[in-house]
């Protein structure tokens, strides 16, 4: 079965949305909400033997770019950056790419704010040599 990442992104809902609240205005309840949420959602692929790997990530970081001796700066810019983009990931082993699809919009509906679903935008990937789905 191929393997899917599903990348989620700190700003990964569109302002003006239905519920385009950053996570830092959410209620301690409304994001224990959405934590439970993922974790089931988690809990649901590794029951169904999709479940490959989620990881949520810190917006700490650095960007390294090496010089030809092998050393070189560690930056914090001034290019955006993935640790202000990505937020975490799944990576699933699913029959395909509309199975895929199919996760990454349940994962969507997380709730937010208000307990009400963030609608978020996910980002769907095929690892290289996995049919993309895209190609219709």
């Amino acid at each position: 079965m191929p393997k899917y990442l599903i990348l989620k992104h700190y700003r990964g809902v569109p302002a003006g949305t239905v519920n385009d609240h950053p996570m830092e205005e959410w209620a301690p309840d409304e994001v224990d909400a959405h934590m439970q949420f993922m974790d089931d959602f988690g809990k649901r692929l590794e029951a169904s033997g999709e479940f490959v790997d989620a990881q949520a990530l810190s917006p700490e970081g650095a960007f390294v770019r090496a010089n030809d001796e092998g050393t070189g700066p560690v930056t914090d810019g001034p290019f955006a950056e993935t640790k202000d983009l990505i937020a975490g990931w799944y990576v699933v082993d699913v029959d395909g790419w509309d199975r895929a699809v199919e996760l990454a919009g349940e994962l969507s509906l997380a709730p937010g704010k208000g307990g009400r679903p963030i609608h978020e935008w996910l980002e769907v990937r095929p690892f290289y040599g996995a049919p993309s789905g895209t190609e219709d």
